[in-house]
């Protein structure tokens, strides 16, 4: 049987939004959905680039040990990387830690956040 795929980019939230569903789903996995797309919009599409890369790092310190928040937070510090041609150097760091441990327990965290590091590298010229 072929499954249909459709591959959806959420629109950026205001931020008083996106910082509530982030905050509710870091205290309730049953959030993560929403806040999955919060996170991927504002990546995806919000021109203010310290609001995307501080809810990226909120999330991708925060999150509870094997939500799929984390793969997240570092493919979206990659969006955020390609988007604006820049990271902090915690924000580098924190894509390099979660990528590391994506590498080492995919359960922990999932590949995407190894994407992110691809983007990181690609378009900041870093390694």
């Amino acid at each position: 049987m072929h499954v249909h795929r459709s591959f959806y980019n959420p629109p950026a939230l205001p931020h008083d939004e996106v910082v509530e569903t982030l905050e509710w789903a870091l205290g309730d996995r049953a959030y993560e959905g929403e806040a999955a797309n919060a996170l991927v919009g504002s990546a995806l599409n919000d021109n203010d680039r310290e609001f995307v890369e501080h809810w990226c790092m909120q999330v991708g310190t925060r999150a509870v040990p094997g939500s799929p928040l984390f793969g997240l937070a570092g493919l979206c510090l990659g969006h955020t990387a390609r988007r604006f041609g820049h990271l902090s150097d915690e924000a580098v760091a924190l894509v390099h830690s979660l990528a590391a441990r994506a590498e080492a327990d995919p359960v922990d965290v999932d590949s995407r956040a190894l994407n992110g590091l691809d983007d990181v590298k690609d378009y900041l010229h870093l390694w």
